[in-house]
């Protein structure tokens, strides 16, 4: 009779002792879930990331009535200040090379051709048409003289119009080297940035101004000052 009663006093305390760890293991499997279910409606943590806006919208550039422009996202997201120079760098070759170009085309459709003749079989300068069609087309310059101008380019490219470290040049385009002057120097810092919005802004009128002239020389007709295209 002992026997029979610790063997049901055993089995009594075993199936307790399993009730209270089957309760307190759902009770923190509750409390577990609760915490997940507010942790999910609880607000995210907000990173703390520089905007595009925010880091270069006093650039110079950015200036009304525009303002900070960048209607193609290039410099969205977090832009380090390389990505932004080497943009900066790209835009005002590219606007140099426009003022170039529109200067160019005014000029020889004006009339003011160079002198003499461009190869060794007599054909002059003005004997060829003007803008694109001077490029490409039936009396375009011969292909011997376009390799000539591709050359020059890339002399000039590798050269001279580059940035190069250790010449004391001030700024992203700046092309001194430390030979070039004309003065800079002896600029004050707010007419320094004054000259260097100038030259931005007529580099951006240019690169417009030169893709006007192509369309329309495309489409005919004649414009003011330019002429007949």
């Amino acid at each position: 009779l002992s026997y029979r009663t610790h063997a049901s006093a055993h089995r009594c305390t075993i199936y307790i002792i399993s009730q209270i760890h089957f309760r307190t293991n759902m009770k923190s499997a509750i409390i577990a879930t609760i915490i997940g279910s507010a942790a999910a409606f609880a607000p995210a943590p907000v990173a703390k990331t520089t905007t595009s806006l925010n880091a270069f919208e006093d650039e110079l550039g950015a200036q009304p009535p525009l303002g900070f422009f960048d209607p193609f996202g290039m410099l969205s997201g977090d832009v380090t200040q390389e990505r932004f120079d080497r943009l900066r760098y790209v835009e005002i070759k590219h606007g140099r090379i426009c003022q170039l170009a529109f200067l160019g085309q005014v000029v020889t459709r004006g009339g003011l051709h160079l002198p003499g003749d461009i190869d060794y079989s007599g054909d002059s300068f003005d004997s060829f048409p003007n803008g694109v069609a001077a490029l490409f087309g039936p009396d375009s310059i011969p292909t011997a003289g376009l390799v000539q101008i591709v050359a020059f380019i890339g002399w000039l490219e590798c050269a001279f119009m580059r940035d190069v470290e250790g010449t004391g040049n001030e700024h992203v385009g700046d092309f001194r080297n430390g030979y070039i002057d004309f003065g800079w120097d002896d600029f004050d810092e707010e007419e320094k940035l004054s000259k260097r919005a100038i030259e931005l802004n007529n580099g951006r009128a240019a690169m417009m101004g030169i893709l006007g002239l192509m369309v329309h020389e495309e489409l005919g007709g004649t414009l003011p000052v330019v002429g007949d295209m």
